[in-house]
């Protein structure tokens, strides 16, 4: 595999107005491409605004394009069965044109299942309705008649048809999205086995990375991400204190929704929501015990669950790619400079 690349993802839960949420996701975004960072994501949620704070990712990433240069920016992901695959790839062509060629399209079937209701789509089919709007959306942007042979999409973007990601938990997942010469997209945390708990992530998603590489045709070049939660700081006790807060509300949520956690203690949610955190020595160490992450093209961090503030979120930013990064195998690429003046941590 070529030299891992280094992603910030965001779900844009700042506290704050959905208007402020996106003022600082904007510049936590070129913030990292100041850092060195190869790409940013964001995720895609509807009417829940505890869950994720974006519905409109393209949207949105037009307008982080037009304050970068160099970062590539990516969806993370769009839930497909709940759109119009035609207006995704005109919105995506019409994207990609603005950012320069920055865009990567990560999809996925699931999303939250009250929100599908509201799209007139029933969340028992929506790995059905995901593959007829894949298949629509490919034949678009590889310029095939739809509907009838005058519609064909403008702009034309049959680049984007070798930028796709499709995130999964599934080891059938992993097989369609390596039959289909895409991305794989795995997530930083995923649901347990109700008969083992206590299952390492990289327990299972080595599985589906194995699959995954199996399935793909010969030639093409694997791409797997693997996102994680990752605060970082020089404080432990702070990151401690921040976490105490984020995975108590993240508790809450999964109670909610009937779900439960044997360990209830603060190290216990710790490892129920695969959160890697402290000094950038301690999340190195916690990282690479993580052996999925070896094998992964795409590094990406997030701070969900833990959503501390935004300053603190720009200091771990420089000391991801300063410190934890580069042990994990990554190198800088990225043309643009920060000079680590410690502005984030003065401010905290």
């Amino acid at each position: 595999m070529s030299a891992k690349r280094l992603g910030f993802f965001t779900r844009l839960l700042d506290n704050g107005s959905a208007q402020e949420r996106y003022r600082l996701a904007t510049e936590q975004i070129v913030h990292a491409e100041r850092a060195g960072f190869d790409t940013a994501w964001v995720a895609q949620h509807h009417f829940h605004q505890d869950e994720g704070g974006l519905p409109s990712p393209l949207v949105f990433l037009a307008q982080a394009a037009a304050h970068t240069r160099h970062i590539r920016l990516g969806t993370g992901v769009i839930t497909l069965p709940m759109e119009s695959a035609v207006r995704v790839a005109e919105d995506t062509a019409v994207l990609d044109l603005l950012s320069g060629g920055r865009l990567e399209v990560g999809l996925a079937a699931g999303g939250t299942p009250s929100s599908f209701s509201a799209f007139g789509i029933d969340a028992e089919r929506r790995n059905a309705a995901f593959n007829d709007n894949l298949r629509i959306l490919l034949d678009a942007w590889g310029g095939e008649a739809l509907g009838n042979a005058a519609n064909r999409l403008y702009p034309a973007a049959p680049q984007l048809k070798k930028r796709v990601w499709q995130a999964t938990f599934s080891v059938e997942g992993g097989i369609r999205a390596g039959k289909a010469g895409d991305g794989l997209m795995l997530s930083r945390t995923q649901p347990r086995p109700l008969t083992a708990p206590d299952t390492p992530l990289d327990e299972l998603q080595n599985p589906i990375i194995d699959a995954y590489l199996a399935a793909l045709p010969p030639g093409v070049e694997p791409r797997i991400m693997g996102s994680r939660t990752a605060f970082v700081t020089e404080d432990q006790n702070r990151a401690r204190d921040f976490a105490a807060q984020g995975l108590s509300r993240g508790l809450e949520r999964l109670r909610a929704s009937g779900h439960q956690v044997q360990d209830e203690s603060l190290d216990g949610l710790i490892r129920a929501f695969d959160v890697h955190l402290g000094t950038p020595e301690q999340v190195i160490a916690s990282l690479q015990r993580d052996s999925a992450l070896a094998r992964v093209t795409d590094l990406a961090f997030q701070v969900h669950s833990i959503d501390p503030p935004h300053a603190y979120i720009l200091r771990s930013i420089e000391l991801i790619a300063r410190d934890v990064a580069p042990a994990l195998g990554w190198q800088r690429r990225n043309p643009a400079t920060l000079a680590y003046s410690h502005h984030a941590e003065e401010n905290v």
